[in-house]
């Protein structure tokens, strides 16, 4: 397997890129912030009725979050230590969702103190800790969705609920002084079958039809989250088409006179504008007769490639090396059996590769320095740039 730079970047952006990588020592992970604006510009061209929070947890970055500031953007929140962030670089609180169904009463309060009224929840007793911490707050909430086995980083059940509960839930939003505002899925990240929006779509418009109907409630809004996709090495259909078709089922289920709608992404905004650049350790083989190497890199799970595990997302690796390809395995530098990125995937990669030979990861702006260990076997974070 030949990796080819110009399928992923322009070609005169990946050479400054690497013109800059060339500079420092790795590993590091260098982001170009123009691919971002061009993502978010392309984002709202392509679903020019919704409104864009970005999801932080992507990539928390204060040089990502001004420049989505500027851009318009408004930020799905998970912790206070995200908000902070956020808020310190002029966001004000009417720009921000607490989407974050697992939170204390103490952190409910602290962002309904700094003017935050938009709040997630998927359980009674979140919901009861939002009414007491958080008064005449507007609430979602978040239903569970199919599309697991479609998405490569797919969400467990962990968040959500299922729409029985949902109704439960919204009703009583309204008896303790709330606002049951609307409804939030999530269809899973780097997810490949556009219809599973569709099914989510439809259960959402039966839970607005009976709130209306039965109870006399009017939601305002749907979350569709994020799950569009990046880049990697699994292509999928291109944003257009996403749009096109999740626009077609909203209208078919909602008709022209769509309600609020909002998307939470970070992933298709952020992660092709990334390179994680790394070096190779040492290439091993097991024994006089194996016929695999082993190629292990300065960079593994812990310093920004966790998302390999179970080896769901697939980065594009390219080098400068040419010559034949062997097939290898790929692992990480700690002390850890864990950090293995691809074994059962074959990668393939040039038998001239060395150590001291640099491995250029792509499509890594997203879920790579948020994920970072802070210093598991005294490896430092993954260290970051921006252009």
């Amino acid at each position: 397997m030949s990796i080819k730079v110009e399928d992923y970047y322009a070609p005169a952006t990946f050479q400054r890129m690497k013109a800059f990588a060339d500079q420092h020592e790795t590993p590091f992970v260098v982001i170009d912030r123009q691919i971002i604006a061009d993502a978010y510009d392309q984002l709202g061209n392509c679903f020019p009725f919704a409104k864009i929070y970005y999801a932080v947890k992507a990539n928390p970055a204060t040089e990502i979050i001004e420049l989505l500031r500027d851009k318009g953007s408004s930020f799905d929140i998970a912790s206070i230590y995200e908000l902070d962030k956020v808020m310190a670089t002029g966001v004000g609180p009417e720009r921000i969702s607490y989407g974050n169904t697992i939170k204390k009463s103490r952190d409910i309060r602290y962002f309904f103190d700094k003017g935050v009224r938009l709040f997630a929840t998927d359980s009674e007793a979140d919901l009861r800790n939002i009414a007491k911490a958080a008064p005449g707050s507007k609430i979602y909430v978040r239903i569970l969705t199919e599309g697991s086995t479609s998405a490569d980083w797919p969400l467990s059940r962990k968040f959500g609920c299922q729409p029985d509960m949902a109704l439960d839930l919204l009703i009583l939003a309204k008896q303790l002084g709330l606002v049951p505002y609307g409804i939030s899925f999530h269809v899973g990240s780097q997810q490949r079958d556009i219809d599973v929006w569709d099914a989510a779509i439809a259960k959402v418009k039966v839970i607005f039809e009976r709130l209306k109907e039965e109870d006399g409630i009017t939601l305002q809004m749907i979350n569709m989250g994020g799950g569009f996709p990046a880049n990697y090495i699994q292509r999928t259909n291109d944003l257009e088409t996403y749009a096109e078709e999740i626009t077609r089922f909203l209208k078919e289920d909602f008709g022209d006179d769509l309600p609020e709608i909002i998307l939470e992404p970070g992933r298709s905004l952020i992660a092709n504008a990334g390179v994680l650049v790394s070096e190779v350790v040492l290439v091993a083989r097991k024994s006089r007769t194996a016929v695999e190497r082993w190629v292990y890199a300065d960079v593994g799970k812990f310093s920004g490639l966790i998302e390999t595990m179970d080896e769901a997302i697939k980065f594009p690796i390219w080098t400068e090396k040419k010559g034949e390809m062997e097939e290898v395995v790929i692992a990480g530098p700690t002390c850890d059996s864990a950090d293995i990125m691809y074994e059962n995937y074959k990668y393939g990669l040039p038998l001239n590769l060395a150590s001291g030979d640099r491995l250029y990861w792509l499509s890594t702006g997203a879920y790579t320095t948020s994920y970072s260990a802070v210093e598991f076997n005294g490896f430092p974070p993954l260290k970051s740039y921006y252009l």
